[in-house]
């Protein structure tokens, strides 16, 4: 784990504000085009990299999950997916490319294992891998103590909750 208290790439600002712009549209085109506020179920699995939304009892949505990371709270740290041998393939998806990235450009916060945990660093990978990746929009889950993070891939509305 590198333990730099700060990501100090003097491009990184630059990169993770047009990340974030465009995280935001997105994030939100997604919520309104399909619905997903209110009353909406979910049910997720990194086995098979898949999330589902249903209504009423219907299937309404489903997608693609691409794991980004996960903060363990009670250690305080950040460890990329990539980084994680414990994951299923499939829910890695092309989380490399991130990776890459940071060392083509010579940002070090991609290509690091992990880090301290610092909430701003991990918001800002978590836009630069939403970018790098092309998602639709980005999701996290929570437990007592380890919060995971996922791209959302590849939404196909199902008709009549098929």
């Amino acid at each position: 784990m590198n333990d730099r208290a700060k990501h100090d790439h003097p491009g990184w600002e630059a990169v993770v504000d047009a990340a974030r712009e465009r995280a935001r549209s997105r994030q939100a085109l997604m919520v309104e085009r399909f619905g997903l506020s209110g009353d909406v179920r979910y049910e997720w699995s990194m086995d098979d990299a898949r999330i589902t939304w249903w209504r009423d009892a219907k299937v309404f949505l489903t997608g693609r999950l691409t794991m980004i990371g996960s903060v363990s709270l009670a250690q305080q740290t950040w460890l990329w997916s990539w980084a994680n041998e414990s994951l299923p393939p499939a829910v890695l998806g092309d989380i490399e490319q991130v990776r890459r990235f940071g060392e083509e450009n010579d940002f070090p916060v991609l290509p690091w294992p992990g880090f301290a945990y610092q909430p701003e660093l991990v918001a800002e990978a978590r836009l630069v891998a939403a970018s790098v990746l092309d998602a639709k929009g980005l999701w996290a889950e929570s437990t007592d103590d380890v919060q995971l993070h996922f791209l959302i891939h590849d939404l196909v509305p199902v008709p009549d909750g098929q």
